[in-house]
């Protein structure tokens, strides 16, 4: 793709990385032919080479972002689906993030839009502040009917009562045993740990049983993910910052040999922290360090460590939901697939597998009749298995296919930690 920025326009290292990206692009459109948007809505601008150019008339041309524009970018999902299918390697993630800051940063917002995502913004990486909102949320509950759609989408998805937490909350869960064989640091999340607290208890226990010391750092707020897909930059760099200083602090106490998430979308961006922060001179090794440790949970268990699984009497017939930060974020695919394999039950995946399902962080909140649709068709290829349970590695696939479906859902996590000896999941009960 031919470009057009000026010198001085390159000067700007968002600029500067952003050009070579689109320098890539071949303008072959097989991008369009695994991108869930373009698939429901046929239209070239809601598909990645559509955005694509949006996004580089705005930049080349220091253009105000138009309502056109805004709505086309915003429909995105961030599945990243595209850079799976695209031959040209181009990161369509940095491209788009940096669409989403730019237009965050020069277009006016409608007022009831702007009061919506600063509500996400300030509610959701704030375990307090979340939890005081669905209080508030089960007291008005009953009256929902009175409410525009999104504000009855969003008092749908907010839970109104939190599971009952197993394992006391501390800083080091130790190694059980003589032999401890790793120290690794763990992300618990900013809703996660409130809303479903089992997976970060399943994942201690398996880690635990298995020679590995867990640290929590206590001063870990949120991954910054959030906000950082809302283009809000300075306070998602603000939890960058202050998680990439912990764990680096941590590291140099004992040295992590991972930092691990569970969740997968906070993952993708832990990853990437490195090429947040590739300009800033006090933050850039530091940034590198903290992203090349860090590795989903299921690609740590594959890669470290050999699980002791105990198979049980029956066998299941478990569909994987391959979420899609973690499929095409991070290309972590077949790793869970063969940790699930050696439980022993029939492991299915999805037709359809690489379509999000319209979660995609506040998406479903703030697109809510796409995600409903993409919810739907999600749904019809799981239930079209007729599996007797679901298994996924993200929190928010499991939120949104569960209010799609009565088949039972839950992490993998969970399921590896009941087959190497843990508790089975209240779920399945």
């Amino acid at each position: 793709m031919q470009t057009n920025f000026t010198e001085p326009q390159l000067k700007d290292s968002d600029n500067k990385s952003t050009e070579k990206i689109f320098k890539k692009c071949v303008h072959c459109g097989m991008c369009n032919a695994t991108c869930p948007t373009h698939q429901l809505l046929g239209d070239e601008l809601d598909g990645p080479r559509g955005r694509i150019y949006l996004i580089k008339d705005m930049l080349e041309n220091n253009k105000q972002p138009n309502e056109k524009v805004v709505k086309h970018i915003d429909r995105c999902l961030s599945c990243y689906s595209c850079m799976t299918t695209c031959p040209a390697g181009v990161n369509y993630m940095h491209v788009i993030d940096h669409g989403k800051k730019y237009i965050e940063k020069n277009y006016k917002r409608p007022l009831f839009d702007k009061i919506i995502r600063y509500f996400l913004s300030i509610t959701l990486p704030n375990v307090k502040v979340f939890k005081l909102s669905s209080y508030g949320v089960k007291l008005i509950k009953p009256f929902k009917f009175l409410f525009p759609s999104k504000i009855k989408d969003m008092i749908e998805l907010m839970p109104t009562s939190f599971p009952k937490k197993t394992l006391p909350v501390q800083e080091v869960y130790r190694a059980k045993g003589k032999n401890k064989i790793a120290r690794v640091a763990l992300l618990t999340g900013c809703v996660q740990k409130e809303i479903s607290p089992q997976i970060n208890e399943a994942t201690i226990r398996l880690l635990n049983r298995h020679g590995v010391e867990v640290v929590v750092p206590k001063q870990i707020r949120c991954c910054g993910s959030l906000n950082h897909h809302l283009g809000k930059e300075e306070d998602a760099h603000h939890d960058f910052r202050n998680n990439i200083n912990t764990w680096y602090e941590e590291h140099k106490k004992g040295n992590l040999d991972a930092i691990l998430s569970n969740t997968s979308g906070c993952g993708t961006t832990m990853k990437d922290y490195g090429f947040i922060f590739r300009d800033d001179k006090e933050l850039r090794k530091k940034a590198k360090l903290i992203s090349s440790l860090t590795k989903d949970v299921s690609e740590y268990l594959f890669e470290s460590l050999k699980l002791d699984i105990k198979t049980k009497d029956k066998k299941y017939k478990v569909a994987y939901h391959s979420a899609c930060s973690m499929q095409h974020g991070q290309k972590v695919h077949a790793q869970p697939i063969s940790l699930l394999e050696k439980t022993n039950n029939e492991i299915l995946e999805i037709p359809e597998g690489h379509i999000c399902c319209g979660s995609a962080g506040t998406y479903n909140i703030l697109q809510s009749k796409i995600a409903k649709q993409l919810l739907e068709k999600k749904v019809n290829n799981i239930e079209s298995l007729n599996p007797d349970f679901i298994s996924t590695g993200n929190i928010g696939c499991i939120t949104q296919i569960s209010h799609g479906t009565k088949v039972p859902i839950l992490h993998t996590i969970e399921v590896l930690d009941w087959y190497t000896g843990g508790p089975k999941p209240e779920i399945l009960k």
